[in-house]
């Protein structure tokens, strides 16, 4: 019997993923990785690295990308809840520019596998979330780029309360627009090439 699900969200390579829990009158179990597993599903990616990090409610992290070291990730969260959004930047894609974005919890235990090539950020909607990343490649702070959160050519719906004003780093109130940031990164052949 299959313990993952993968579920496509009609950007290639893109996909949700929800385990099978276990469950009895003690609580549950599920595997959050297994290598052999996600390989059968032709998710072959190599990790080298797991992140936590752990926000309060209406931060807002993102939305960032590195450009010759691009990380592909998978989410999950084990505390809380989040709208956790990718942005599809990578060259010649049908899909680019396009984005895709899903609530991830504590209870749902929904997974998302962002691959190399993509923008991430999340909102955060409980008192505190806690997330965990696996990533395909190190943190290359001098790499990284950002694109705002609110852009209105991406036009992402980030399932804001209307009374509620996101918390941002002072760094990703200050990136340039998507179409200017894309313009100049799109014509470096090193930058997004997968």
């Amino acid at each position: 019997m299959a313990s993952l699900e993968k579920i496509s969200t009609g950007i290639e390579g893109l996909y949700v993923l929800e385990p099978c829990l276990y469950k009895d009158k003690r609580g549950y179990f599920f595997e959050a990785y297994n290598k052999q597993e996600y390989e059968e599903l032709g998710l072959t990616m190599n990790f080298v690295q797991d992140n936590e990090s752990m926000s309060y409610k209406s931060v807002l992290r993102g939305l960032h990308v590195q450009k010759n070291y691009p990380q592909g990730k998978l989410i999950r969260v084990i505390t809380g809840t989040i709208y956790d959004v990718a942005v599809d930047l990578r060259k010649g894609s049908s899909t680019f520019g396009c984005w895709h974005g899903v609530e991830l919890s504590a209870d749902n235990n929904k997974q998302f596998y962002i691959p190399e090539g993509f923008a991430h950020g999340f909102y955060v909607k409980s008192e505190i979330a806690k997330v965990l990343f696996k990533v395909t490649d190190y943190w290359h702070p001098n790499d990284e780029i950002g694109i705002p959160w609110n852009d209105p050519d991406l036009n992402i719906d980030w399932k804001i309360p209307a009374d509620e004003i996101p918390i941002i780093a002072d760094k990703d109130a200050h990136y340039a627009p998507f179409k200017r940031t894309m313009k100049r990164e799109i014509n470096n052949e090193d930058s997004f090439n997968t």
